[in-house]
Protein backbone atom coordinates (compact mmCIF):
# COMPACT_ATOMS: atom_id res chain seq x y z
CA UNK A 1 0.00 0.00 0.00
CA UNK A 2 1.20 3.61 -0.76
CA UNK A 3 -0.06 6.18 1.46
CA UNK A 4 0.51 9.87 1.14
CA UNK A 5 -0.25 12.51 4.03
CA UNK A 6 -3.49 14.09 4.10
CA UNK A 7 -3.46 17.43 2.60
CA UNK A 8 -5.56 18.56 5.68
CA UNK A 9 -3.90 20.14 8.72
CA UNK A 10 -4.90 19.27 12.54
CA UNK A 11 -3.78 21.36 15.37
CA UNK A 12 -1.98 19.62 18.50
CA UNK A 13 -1.58 21.17 21.79
CA UNK A 14 0.08 19.76 24.75
CA UNK A 15 -3.25 18.10 26.87
CA UNK A 16 -2.10 14.46 25.75
CA UNK A 17 1.63 15.26 26.73
CA UNK A 18 0.49 15.81 30.73
CA UNK A 19 -0.77 11.93 30.69
CA UNK A 20 2.59 10.61 29.27
CA UNK A 21 4.56 12.65 31.78
CA UNK A 22 2.96 10.97 34.36
CA UNK A 23 3.38 7.48 32.87
CA UNK A 24 6.96 8.02 31.90
CA UNK A 25 7.86 9.38 35.44
CA UNK A 26 6.49 6.16 37.33
CA UNK A 27 6.01 2.98 34.94
CA UNK A 28 4.07 0.20 36.07
CA UNK A 29 4.55 -3.83 36.10
CA UNK A 30 2.35 -6.61 34.46
CA UNK A 31 1.93 -10.08 35.19
CA UNK A 32 2.23 -10.33 31.81
CA UNK A 33 4.25 -14.01 31.03
CA UNK A 34 4.27 -13.97 27.41
CA UNK A 35 8.12 -14.18 25.40
CA UNK A 36 9.28 -11.05 25.10
CA UNK A 37 6.79 -8.94 26.65
CA UNK A 38 8.47 -5.94 28.26
CA UNK A 39 6.76 -6.33 32.07
CA UNK A 40 8.25 -3.04 33.60
CA UNK A 41 8.80 0.17 32.30
CA UNK A 42 12.38 1.86 33.09
CA UNK A 43 13.96 5.02 32.26
CA UNK A 44 13.75 6.51 28.90
CA UNK A 45 16.90 6.18 26.92
CA UNK A 46 16.46 9.68 25.20
CA UNK A 47 15.54 8.64 21.37
CA UNK A 48 13.16 6.33 19.50
CA UNK A 49 13.83 5.07 15.89
CA UNK A 50 9.91 4.94 14.02
CA UNK A 51 9.52 3.27 11.12
CA UNK A 52 5.81 4.58 9.60
CA UNK A 53 3.89 5.99 6.75
CA UNK A 54 3.72 9.13 5.04
CA UNK A 55 2.04 11.49 7.51
CA UNK A 56 2.13 9.66 10.67
CA UNK A 57 5.11 11.19 12.77
CA UNK A 58 4.93 15.13 11.31
CA UNK A 59 7.16 17.22 13.75
CA UNK A 60 6.12 20.92 11.71
CA UNK A 61 8.95 19.89 8.84
CA UNK A 62 6.26 19.69 6.10
CA UNK A 63 3.84 21.96 7.50
CA UNK A 64 4.89 24.34 10.59
CA UNK A 65 1.42 24.22 12.09
CA UNK A 66 1.22 19.95 11.96
CA UNK A 67 3.18 18.99 14.75
CA UNK A 68 2.67 16.29 17.73
CA UNK A 69 6.34 15.25 17.83
CA UNK A 70 7.73 17.97 19.69
CA UNK A 71 4.94 17.79 22.37
CA UNK A 72 6.24 14.06 22.58
CA UNK A 73 9.73 14.97 22.96
CA UNK A 74 8.91 17.80 25.17
CA UNK A 75 7.08 15.61 27.84
CA UNK A 76 9.69 12.63 27.90
CA UNK A 77 12.80 13.45 26.31
CA UNK A 78 12.67 10.63 23.48
CA UNK A 79 13.80 11.98 20.19
CA UNK A 80 12.03 11.01 17.33
CA UNK A 81 14.00 9.51 14.37
CA UNK A 82 11.11 8.68 12.11
CA UNK A 83 11.66 7.38 8.15
CA UNK A 84 8.80 6.69 6.19
CA UNK A 85 7.96 4.13 3.52
CA UNK A 86 6.09 3.44 0.64
CA UNK A 87 4.34 -0.03 1.07
CA UNK A 88 3.93 -2.94 3.46
CA UNK A 89 6.65 -5.11 1.81
CA UNK A 90 9.59 -2.24 2.27
CA UNK A 91 8.11 -1.91 5.56
CA UNK A 92 8.43 -5.34 6.57
CA UNK A 93 11.93 -5.58 4.70
CA UNK A 94 13.12 -2.68 6.89
CA UNK A 95 11.88 -3.97 10.15
CA UNK A 96 14.69 -7.07 9.36
CA UNK A 97 17.46 -4.46 9.71
CA UNK A 98 17.22 -3.86 13.39
CA UNK A 99 17.41 0.00 13.36
CA UNK A 100 13.71 0.55 14.09
CA UNK A 101 11.81 0.53 17.61
CA UNK A 102 8.38 0.98 16.34
CA UNK A 103 6.64 0.81 13.40
CA UNK A 104 3.32 1.48 12.09
CA UNK A 105 2.15 -1.58 10.34
CA UNK A 106 -0.79 -2.02 8.34
CA UNK A 107 -3.17 -5.34 8.46
CA UNK A 108 -1.04 -7.19 5.30
CA UNK A 109 2.47 -6.90 7.01
CA UNK A 110 1.80 -7.55 11.13
CA UNK A 111 1.05 -11.22 10.68
CA UNK A 112 4.59 -11.15 8.71
CA UNK A 113 6.60 -9.20 10.84
CA UNK A 114 5.09 -11.40 14.00
CA UNK A 115 5.64 -14.83 12.47
CA UNK A 116 9.22 -13.66 11.47
CA UNK A 117 9.88 -12.83 15.21
CA UNK A 118 10.54 -9.20 14.57
CA UNK A 119 8.08 -7.52 16.51
CA UNK A 120 7.42 -8.22 20.30
CA UNK A 121 3.93 -8.78 22.20
CA UNK A 122 3.02 -5.23 23.57
CA UNK A 123 2.19 -5.08 27.31
CA UNK A 124 -1.41 -2.96 27.22
CA UNK A 125 -0.88 -2.78 30.67
CA UNK A 126 2.05 -0.32 29.98
CA UNK A 127 -0.18 1.78 27.99
CA UNK A 128 -2.96 3.41 30.05
CA UNK A 129 -4.75 5.21 27.36
CA UNK A 130 -4.53 1.72 25.53
CA UNK A 131 -8.07 1.45 27.92
CA UNK A 132 -9.92 4.47 25.72
CA UNK A 133 -9.21 2.80 22.21
CA UNK A 134 -12.79 1.00 20.36
CA UNK A 135 -13.09 -2.27 21.97
CA UNK A 136 -14.04 -3.44 18.11
CA UNK A 137 -10.31 -2.86 17.31
CA UNK A 138 -8.74 -4.77 19.69
CA UNK A 139 -7.52 -8.22 20.08
CA UNK A 140 -8.19 -9.01 15.89
CA UNK A 141 -6.62 -11.08 13.78
CA UNK A 142 -4.08 -8.73 12.28
CA UNK A 143 -2.91 -7.27 15.88
CA UNK A 144 -3.01 -10.07 17.84
CA UNK A 145 -2.50 -13.83 18.37
CA UNK A 146 -4.10 -16.68 20.35
CA UNK A 147 -5.33 -13.45 22.72
CA UNK A 148 -1.79 -11.56 22.85
CA UNK A 149 -1.57 -8.03 21.65
CA UNK A 150 0.76 -7.50 18.99
CA UNK A 151 0.19 -3.78 18.92
CA UNK A 152 -1.55 -0.62 19.99
CA UNK A 153 -4.59 0.40 16.69
CA UNK A 154 -3.93 3.41 15.40
CA UNK A 155 -6.47 4.20 12.71
CA UNK A 156 -8.69 2.77 10.53
CA UNK A 157 -10.93 3.06 7.09
CA UNK A 158 -13.02 1.24 4.47
CA UNK A 159 -12.12 0.62 0.97
CA UNK A 160 -15.77 2.18 -0.44
CA UNK A 161 -16.71 1.91 -3.95
CA UNK A 162 -16.79 5.55 -5.73
CA UNK A 163 -19.04 6.35 -8.53
CA UNK A 164 -19.29 9.04 -10.98
CA UNK A 165 -22.93 9.58 -10.61
CA UNK A 166 -23.05 11.66 -14.50
CA UNK A 167 -21.91 8.44 -16.03
CA UNK A 168 -22.96 5.23 -14.23
CA UNK A 169 -26.82 4.86 -13.91
CA UNK A 170 -28.49 3.55 -11.85
CA UNK A 171 -26.96 3.96 -9.24
CA UNK A 172 -25.17 1.04 -8.24
CA UNK A 173 -25.38 -0.76 -4.58
CA UNK A 174 -23.02 -3.99 -5.11
CA UNK A 175 -19.35 -4.34 -6.23
CA UNK A 176 -20.50 -5.98 -9.24
CA UNK A 177 -20.14 -2.27 -10.74
CA UNK A 178 -16.26 -3.04 -10.86
CA UNK A 179 -16.08 -6.66 -11.12
CA UNK A 180 -18.99 -7.30 -14.18
CA UNK A 181 -17.02 -8.81 -17.20
CA UNK A 182 -19.17 -7.40 -19.49
CA UNK A 183 -18.61 -3.94 -18.07
CA UNK A 184 -19.51 -0.62 -20.00
CA UNK A 185 -16.87 1.39 -18.11
CA UNK A 186 -14.20 -0.64 -19.86
CA UNK A 187 -10.92 1.07 -19.56
CA UNK A 188 -12.71 3.67 -17.09
CA UNK A 189 -12.45 1.71 -14.26
CA UNK A 190 -9.33 1.65 -11.83
CA UNK A 191 -8.59 -0.88 -9.04
CA UNK A 192 -6.09 -0.94 -6.26
CA UNK A 193 -2.66 -1.92 -6.65
CA UNK A 194 -1.45 -4.67 -4.14
CA UNK A 195 -1.75 -8.50 -3.64
CA UNK A 196 -4.20 -7.59 -0.54
CA UNK A 197 -6.63 -6.78 -3.21
CA UNK A 198 -7.03 -10.18 -3.85
CA UNK A 199 -9.39 -10.13 -0.63
CA UNK A 200 -11.89 -7.51 -2.73
CA UNK A 201 -12.40 -10.11 -5.04
CA UNK A 202 -12.57 -12.97 -2.94
CA UNK A 203 -14.99 -10.55 -0.44
CA UNK A 204 -17.40 -10.67 -3.57
CA UNK A 205 -17.20 -14.07 -4.50
CA UNK A 206 -18.34 -14.69 -0.82
CA UNK A 207 -21.78 -12.66 -1.19
CA UNK A 208 -21.79 -13.73 -4.95
CA UNK A 209 -20.77 -17.84 -5.18
CA UNK A 210 -21.28 -19.10 -1.90
CA UNK A 211 -20.47 -22.45 -3.29
CA UNK A 212 -16.93 -21.76 -3.05
CA UNK A 213 -17.25 -21.80 0.71
CA UNK A 214 -15.38 -18.78 1.36
CA UNK A 215 -16.15 -17.21 5.00
CA UNK A 216 -12.86 -15.14 5.25
CA UNK A 217 -11.63 -12.85 2.42
CA UNK A 218 -7.86 -13.44 3.70
CA UNK A 219 -8.60 -17.22 4.47
CA UNK A 220 -7.99 -18.84 1.12
CA UNK A 221 -7.43 -22.28 -0.03
CA UNK A 222 -5.65 -22.77 -3.39
CA UNK A 223 -9.23 -23.11 -5.26
CA UNK A 224 -10.62 -20.35 -3.22
CA UNK A 225 -7.61 -18.50 -4.59
CA UNK A 226 -7.74 -19.42 -8.38
CA UNK A 227 -11.60 -18.07 -8.41
CA UNK A 228 -10.28 -14.68 -7.07
CA UNK A 229 -7.58 -15.08 -9.70
CA UNK A 230 -10.04 -15.93 -12.60
CA UNK A 231 -12.49 -12.99 -11.46
CA UNK A 232 -9.26 -10.61 -11.26
CA UNK A 233 -7.77 -11.58 -14.61
CA UNK A 234 -11.68 -10.97 -15.93
CA UNK A 235 -11.22 -7.64 -14.64
CA UNK A 236 -8.04 -6.73 -15.70
CA UNK A 237 -9.67 -6.41 -19.47
CA UNK A 238 -11.39 -3.50 -18.07
CA UNK A 239 -8.87 -1.57 -15.96
CA UNK A 240 -7.47 1.54 -17.14
CA UNK A 241 -5.07 2.04 -14.56
CA UNK A 242 -3.88 0.74 -11.11
CA UNK A 243 -3.16 3.10 -8.70
CA UNK A 244 -1.65 2.58 -5.13
CA UNK A 245 -1.00 6.68 -4.74
CA UNK A 246 -4.28 7.83 -3.36
CA UNK A 247 -3.26 11.57 -5.30
CA UNK A 248 -3.30 10.11 -8.49
CA UNK A 249 -6.57 8.56 -8.11
CA UNK A 250 -7.80 11.80 -6.78
CA UNK A 251 -6.79 13.08 -10.18
CA UNK A 252 -7.95 10.08 -12.14
CA UNK A 253 -11.61 11.05 -10.65
CA UNK A 254 -11.51 14.75 -11.03
CA UNK A 255 -10.46 14.61 -14.36
CA UNK A 256 -13.50 11.92 -15.44
CA UNK A 257 -10.68 9.00 -16.51
CA UNK A 258 -11.89 6.94 -13.92
CA UNK A 259 -16.18 6.40 -13.13
CA UNK A 260 -15.50 3.55 -11.17
CA UNK A 261 -13.28 2.58 -8.61
CA UNK A 262 -11.99 1.18 -4.76
CA UNK A 263 -11.21 4.17 -2.78
CA UNK A 264 -11.07 5.61 0.62
CA UNK A 265 -13.05 8.64 2.20
CA UNK A 266 -9.91 10.84 2.35
CA UNK A 267 -10.28 10.67 -1.40
CA UNK A 268 -13.84 11.70 -1.76
CA UNK A 269 -13.20 14.48 0.48
CA UNK A 270 -10.35 16.13 -1.58
CA UNK A 271 -12.09 15.80 -4.96
CA UNK A 272 -12.53 19.43 -6.40
CA UNK A 273 -15.94 20.55 -5.86
CA UNK A 274 -18.47 20.14 -6.90
CA UNK A 275 -18.45 17.06 -7.83
CA UNK A 276 -20.23 14.06 -9.47
CA UNK A 277 -18.41 11.26 -7.71
CA UNK A 278 -20.46 9.20 -4.94
CA UNK A 279 -18.78 6.47 -2.45
CA UNK A 280 -21.00 4.09 -1.01
CA UNK A 281 -20.60 0.91 1.26
CA UNK A 282 -21.81 -1.73 -0.68
CA UNK A 283 -24.49 -4.47 0.12
CA UNK A 284 -21.73 -7.02 0.57
CA UNK A 285 -20.08 -5.12 2.91
CA UNK A 286 -15.87 -4.09 1.95
CA UNK A 287 -12.49 -4.56 2.69
CA UNK A 288 -10.56 -1.96 5.29
CA UNK A 289 -7.64 -1.25 7.27
CA UNK A 290 -6.84 -0.44 10.90
CA UNK A 291 -3.15 0.10 11.04
CA UNK A 292 -1.39 -0.82 14.19
CA UNK A 293 2.06 0.55 16.11
CA UNK A 294 3.88 -2.29 17.15
CA UNK A 295 7.14 -2.55 19.28
CA UNK A 296 10.48 -4.52 17.62
CA UNK A 297 11.48 -7.53 19.32
CA UNK A 298 15.38 -6.22 19.26
CA UNK A 299 14.15 -2.32 20.43
CA UNK A 300 17.16 -0.68 21.62
CA UNK A 301 14.54 2.24 22.96
CA UNK A 302 11.81 0.37 24.54
CA UNK A 303 11.50 2.70 26.91
CA UNK A 304 10.79 5.27 24.67
CA UNK A 305 9.17 2.96 21.92
CA UNK A 306 6.42 2.05 24.73
CA UNK A 307 6.19 6.12 25.99
CA UNK A 308 5.48 6.66 22.06
CA UNK A 309 2.60 4.28 21.70
CA UNK A 310 0.57 5.60 24.69
CA UNK A 311 1.10 9.27 23.50
CA UNK A 312 -0.18 8.60 19.91
CA UNK A 313 -2.86 6.83 21.47
CA UNK A 314 -3.66 9.61 23.47
CA UNK A 315 -6.93 11.02 22.96
CA UNK A 316 -5.34 14.93 21.03
CA UNK A 317 -2.27 12.91 19.63
CA UNK A 318 -4.35 10.47 17.73
CA UNK A 319 -6.76 13.08 16.83
CA UNK A 320 -3.67 14.85 15.08
CA UNK A 321 -2.29 12.21 13.44
CA UNK A 322 -5.65 10.49 12.10
CA UNK A 323 -7.09 13.71 10.96
CA UNK A 324 -4.13 14.99 9.23
CA UNK A 325 -3.53 11.35 6.85
CA UNK A 326 -7.63 11.38 6.77
CA UNK A 327 -8.87 8.02 8.40
CA UNK A 328 -10.95 7.29 11.58
CA UNK A 329 -9.42 7.78 14.91
CA UNK A 330 -9.12 4.71 17.53
CA UNK A 331 -10.97 6.75 20.39
CA UNK A 332 -13.87 8.43 20.99
CA UNK A 333 -12.33 10.93 22.88
CA UNK A 334 -10.47 11.52 19.80
CA UNK A 335 -13.46 12.67 18.41
CA UNK A 336 -13.35 15.76 20.64
CA UNK A 337 -10.43 16.97 18.81
CA UNK A 338 -11.79 17.00 15.49
CA UNK A 339 -15.06 18.24 13.40
CA UNK A 340 -15.09 15.15 10.80
CA UNK A 341 -15.65 12.01 12.77
CA UNK A 342 -18.89 11.54 11.27
CA UNK A 343 -17.17 11.49 7.92
CA UNK A 344 -15.27 8.53 8.41
CA UNK A 345 -17.90 6.65 10.84
CA UNK A 346 -16.06 6.85 13.60
CA UNK A 347 -17.16 4.77 16.50
CA UNK A 348 -20.22 3.42 14.24
CA UNK A 349 -19.69 -0.19 15.80
CA UNK A 350 -22.50 -1.30 13.05
CA UNK A 351 -20.27 -0.08 9.77
CA UNK A 352 -17.37 -1.17 11.15
CA UNK A 353 -18.44 -4.82 11.37
CA UNK A 354 -19.22 -4.50 7.77
CA UNK A 355 -15.61 -4.00 6.76
CA UNK A 356 -13.09 -6.85 6.97
CA UNK A 357 -9.76 -5.20 7.85
CA UNK A 358 -6.58 -5.98 6.24
CA UNK A 359 -4.30 -9.41 7.57
CA UNK A 360 -1.52 -10.89 6.20
CA UNK A 361 -3.07 -14.39 4.69
CA UNK A 362 -1.23 -17.50 5.86
CA UNK A 363 -0.66 -21.42 5.34
CA UNK A 364 -2.57 -21.73 8.66
CA UNK A 365 -6.58 -20.98 7.63
CA UNK A 366 -7.52 -17.87 9.33
CA UNK A 367 -11.44 -19.08 9.42
CA UNK A 368 -10.38 -22.14 11.33
CA UNK A 369 -10.41 -24.69 8.76
CA UNK A 370 -7.96 -27.41 9.53
CA UNK A 371 -8.88 -29.93 7.02
CA UNK A 372 -7.02 -27.65 4.48
CA UNK A 373 -4.15 -25.37 3.82
CA UNK A 374 -4.36 -22.35 2.84
CA UNK A 375 -2.64 -19.51 0.55
CA UNK A 376 -0.22 -17.50 2.18
CA UNK A 377 0.60 -13.82 1.33
CA UNK A 378 3.56 -14.98 -1.01
CA UNK A 379 1.45 -17.07 -2.78
CA UNK A 380 -0.85 -13.81 -3.28
CA UNK A 381 2.16 -12.23 -4.43
CA UNK A 382 2.61 -14.07 -7.17
CA UNK A 383 -0.75 -14.57 -8.13
CA UNK A 384 -0.75 -10.47 -8.16
CA UNK A 385 1.65 -10.83 -10.80
CA UNK A 386 0.06 -13.33 -13.20
CA UNK A 387 -3.39 -11.49 -12.08
CA UNK A 388 -1.69 -7.85 -13.50
CA UNK A 389 0.40 -9.57 -16.52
Amino acid sequence: MMKAKSIKATGLGFLAAASLIALTACGTSSGGSSAGMLEKLGDNEGQVNILAWPGYVEDGTNDPTVDWVTPFTEATGCKVNAKTYGTSDEAVSLMKTGEYDVVAASGDATLRLIAGGDVAPVNTDLIPNYAGIYDFLKNKQWNSVDGVSYGIPHGYGANLLAYNSDVVSPAPTSWDLVFAADSPYKGKISAYDSPIYIADAALYLMNTKPELGITNPYSLDETQLAAAVELLKAQRVNVGEYWSDYLKAISALDAGDTVATTTWQVIMNYLAQPTAVKAILPDEGATGWSDTWMVASAAKNVNCAYAWLDYIASPEANAAATGWFGEAPSSAAACDFREDCDAFNAGDEVFANKLWYWTTPTAKCLDGRTDVTCTDYAAWTAAWQEIKG
